[in-house]
């Protein structure tokens, strides 16, 4: 038994229900991906610079931030 063209266009909007759904879980796993990078470098990076200023445990993000401009 042949599908009918309704049946056919309905299996087609439900393909691009699907392949949409799929595009939207893509992106929101590419920008959790940046995220976790983006956090990656910043905490990488601030170890660096607490490694190389003296007592930098005691000093607020504002003594830093002078310190270093």
């Amino acid at each position: 038994m042949s599908k009918t063209r309704l049946d056919k266009i309905a299996s087609y909007e439900e393909q691009i229900a699907q392949l949409n759904n799929r595009k939207k879980q893509e992106i929101q796993k590419h920008k959790a991906d940046e995220r976790k990078a983006r956090t990656r470098r910043l905490i990488e990076r601030g170890a660096i610079v607490e490694s190389f200023i003296p007592n930098s445990e005691t000093l607020t993000g504002e003594q830093v931030k002078t310190l270093l401009q």
